[in-house]
């Protein structure tokens, strides 16, 4: 029996694509910046032209280097401040699901102390304390109150792995706990763990981005916030330079764009029932071939030479 498989690979493709370009470009942003973004020159509010792509600010500051030089800013913050958080989830809310007893509800209580903790005010004690701090900081912050949600998500979906077939079996076979845990019930929660992942991610750009943009000291000198925020300063959009906040608004867009088409793209990996896209062939017993839509019933064609979709026969 042969299998034409179509994986429904397209959203994770243009995510993937996307995340890669701002990801380069968080590295070699500096490098590839025409002009020192915080330079400044006669070309005042300058529109985008082939000198300045993304045109010039009140002070003639090339805005497409600072878009350039403020993606490093955004995208440690986001990834970090994701790691972080994901990796405190995953311990807690699978420790706390796994174990029963006072270990257990003891963590359990911990993640509900946590989800009641403002990260935004306390990213604002830590920047004016603190005025130094920097991205560090921020995505610490971020990472150590924003991992509450998916510990409670992770915990739920636990407890109710814990009571199935294959992990009382592999529990009454004598595996150790951290193999139970490892190699039995973590693979079963990737689409929450990867969720809860691309959500701190795009929670922790959104939060430097508002710090930013509303003024609060610590943050990196150069971010998407802070091209928005000396827009919004300088009424840019009173004087139709709609070129000065135009490009990092696409840019924010495009980021969360890019993080959730992976996030669908992984969720219809993990559930065979969303792939929509994903279909294969199949040759029955009296020589009929068979479309099947992968995790759905399998229909059979009328037709002797029918092909799958996007792929060979």
């Amino acid at each position: 029996m042969r299998f034409h498989l179509r994986m429904p690979s397209l959203k994770v493709t243009v995510g993937l694509a996307l995340l890669a370009v701002f990801t380069f470009v968080a590295f070699f942003g500096s490098a590839l910046a025409p002009y020192d973004p915080s330079k400044r020159s006669r070309d005042i509010l300058q529109a985008p032209s082939g000198k300045h792509w993304f045109g010039t600010t009140h002070l003639g500051q090339d805005i497409f280097s600072q878009i350039l030089v403020g993606t490093r800013s955004v995208m440690f913050v986001g990834f970090a401040a994701g790691i972080l958080a994901t990796a405190i989830a995953v311990l807690i809310g699978v420790t706390s699901g796994y174990l029963s007893g006072v270990a257990g509800e003891s963590l359990s209580t911990v993640s509900n102390v946590f989800i009641v903790i403002p990260a935004l005010p306390l990213i604002v004690i830590v920047t004016n304390v603190v005025p130094d701090s920097g991205d560090w900081a921020i995505a610490t912050v971020i990472g150590c109150t924003g991992w509450a949600w998916g510990a409670r998500l992770l915990r739920a979906q636990t407890l109710s792995l814990r009571q199935r077939d294959f992990v009382q079996a592999a529990r009454a076979s004598g595996e150790s706990t951290w193999r139970v845990v490892v190699f039995e019930i973590l693979p079963n929660l990737t689409a929450i763990i990867a969720s809860s992942f691309i959500g701190t991610v795009m929670f922790a750009v959104m939060t430097e981005i508002a710090l930013a943009f509303v003024g609060v000291s610590g943050i990196s000198e150069w971010n998407w916030g802070e091209v928005l925020f000396w827009a919004q300063g300088q009424q840019a959009l009173a004087l139709g330079a709609w070129w000065w906040f135009v490009p990092a608004g696409l840019c924010i867009a495009l980021l969360g764009t890019a993080l959730s088409l992976v996030n669908f793209g992984i969720d219809e990996i993990v559930n065979p029932r969303l792939r929509s896209s994903g279909r294969a062939v199949v040759k029955a017993a009296d020589g009929r071939k068979v479309r099947m839509r992968i995790g759905f019933t399998p229909v059979l064609s009328q037709s002797p030479d029918v092909s799958s979709e996007g792929g060979g026969r």
